[in-house]
């Protein structure tokens, strides 16, 4: 399912926190969005998981306004991982994946248990299944996230950060399993390294506006980067994908 985000604008406090971004995300792509901190990707994500309405522009899924589709359509075509996700409650780690199926339930049980069987399985948290949610290490909890956006079965998958508290190995499984699995993607990631390796599109994001876009071997060059996130990039080739890979130093006064 194809993304548009059209002219989407978000003001705060008199301040634009996003202003006016224009992107497209085709049908079945890896999209990610990269910047440094502050600099609107998650206001952005969340306008388009309907967690904020922007002051200006639309977000379409597949034509249709996200925010004046049926929560329940929303649920069944989008699945969002946000960066923070609170948990009041200690849910068994089934429990917290069999609730990706909640907008499902026109489904035999069945067929649920045995979807939400294999995205356990697929994230390496079946053997956490009757473990509780809230008692599990940082890295765990994510992985069990991602299982329960995985259950949902959506066509488009939100994450922001998804990489957060997971160790290299799970990083780079997660990552590949979000690829193989089918869904349109938009992401926001913080390791430039994982989003060339990962994705077919980038978007650079500074204060609040694009200000480049291309795949990875176009837009993470040198001189964006320095201006963009304050650093010496060097770029070398990984030696067994070919991705664009980034070796970093301060950049400072006087550096060439």
């Amino acid at each position: 399912m194809r993304v548009d985000i059209e002219g989407v604008t978000v003001e705060a406090a008199g301040a634009r926190i996003v202003d006016d971004i224009r992107l497209t995300v085709p049908d079945g792509a890896f999209v990610g969005l990269v910047g440094p901190n502050g600099s609107g990707k998650s206001t952005l994500l969340r306008c388009a998981y309907r967690a904020l309405r922007p002051d200006a522009g639309a977000i379409r899924l597949g034509g249709d306004d996200v925010h004046a589709m049926p929560p329940t359509a929303t649920a069944r075509a989008l699945a969002a991982l946000p960066q923070e996700s609170a948990a009041e409650f200690d849910f068994t780690v089934a429990e917290v994946v069999a609730m990706g199926r909640l907008p499902h339930r026109d489904r035999t049980a069945r067929t649920d248990h045995d979807i939400c069987a294999r995205a356990m399985d697929s994230t390496g948290v079946a053997h956490l299944a009757d473990r509780g949610f809230l008692a599990l290490s940082g890295g765990e909890k994510q992985r069990v996230l991602i299982a329960r956006a995985l259950a949902q079965q959506p066509r488009v998958l939100v994450l922001d950060e998804p990489t957060n508290h997971l160790d290299i190995a799970h990083q780079l499984e997660v990552l590949s399993l979000v690829r193989a699995s089918g869904p349109t993607v938009l992401a926001a990631l913080h390791d430039l390294n994982l989003a060339a390796a990962h994705c077919d599109l980038l978007y650079v994001i500074a204060d609040g506006r694009i200000v480049a876009s291309g795949t990875p071997h176009d837009v993470l060059r040198p001189a964006l980067l320095a201006e963009v996130f304050g650093v010496r990039a060097h770029p070398v080739r990984h030696p067994v994908t070919g991705t664009v890979q980034l070796l970093f130093d301060l950049l400072t006064q006087g550096t060439p």
